[in-house]
């Protein structure tokens, strides 16, 4: 299944897309949160899909939100794709690396995003998302990660890189945590939709290719990563994982980065796209 939140943020109205169209639901949920993720969704929406529950939503220039409520938790794993650690001037990790960012840097895939003030160094990363849906702590094995994933979502993991590696005193949240930092969606598509080990992503800045990798290129892979946070947090229903971003980004020194006027459209393969204006 496809969950969305569709209406002006802040009032985001949650909705299921069948077929090209959304229809409501709010007479399970009053939006698409941990609680709703944790208590078996796609069954629930099903049944009530079948019974005739859930009207239409006439959705023609409705605001497309986060496909998420926003989550207790942003945990982003970094360099975890080999050739974007080379570019960033440094080795594969051997060991997960793991920073967080403010969950009220979620917002739509379709908004405009602003430049910080005095920013000089905006960089854009395409990446796949994973939204939990049941608590995971201690899981046995990455084996048992599947249990808990609610689904997957197409994230744009902005970063301000001289706040992030620059003047950072050691930590990467200065630079990662701007208002508008993690456009998210259109739709959190449910596993029994997609198989996250070989997506290919991609991201364009003003129409001109950027990155163009694959999932199975990950060094750490979906099953792996939820197994390993477990290990050393608990992760709760509605969280969200960004699993990293390949190669091709402005950190690269190949290419500029953002500036007002630029736009960035990113996709992922079965998880829709993405377009961003800076401003």
């Amino acid at each position: 299944m496809r969950f969305a939140r569709l209406g002006e943020k802040g009032a985001e109205r949650p909705a299921v897309l069948v077929d090209d169209r959304y229809h409501d639901l709010t007479p399970l949920t009053a939006d698409v949160s941990g609680e709703f993720l944790a208590t078996d969704p796609v069954a629930r929406v099903q049944a009530a899909l079948d019974a005739g529950e859930l009207p239409e939503i006439e959705a023609e220039g409705i605001r497309v939100g986060a496909p998420i409520a926003r989550p207790s938790a942003v945990y982003c794993v970094g360099m975890n794709y080999a050739a974007h650690a080379a570019e960033s001037g440094a080795e594969p990790p051997k060991n997960l690396v793991l920073f967080m960012k403010a969950p009220n840097t979620v917002v739509g895939p379709y908004d405009p995003v602003a430049i910080p003030r005095g920013s000089e160094k905006t960089d854009w990363e395409v990446e796949l998302g994973i939204v939990i849906g049941r608590r995971a702590s201690y899981l046995a094995s990455p084996e048992e990660s599947a249990a808990h994933i609610a689904g997957y979502v197409i994230a744009n993991d902005l970063s301000e890189r001289e706040w992030q590696l620059e003047i950072s005193g050691g930590q990467w949240g200065k630079g990662k945590s701007a208002p508008g930092f993690s456009p998210v969606g259109p739709w959190l598509v449910t596993p029994d939709e997609l198989d996250p080990s070989d997506l290919r992503l991609r991201s364009r800045v003003n129409g001109e290719p950027r990155q163009d990798s694959r999932t199975s290129d990950l060094i750490f892979d979906v099953p792996y990563i939820v197994w390993h946070l477990s290990q050393h947090l608990e992760l709760e229903p509605g969280d969200l994982i960004l699993t990293g971003t390949p190669e091709g980004v402005a950190l690269s020194g190949r290419f500029p980065y953002l500036k007002a006027g630029d736009v960035v459209e990113l996709e992922i393969e079965g998880l829709g796209d993405q377009r961003q204006e800076f401003v």
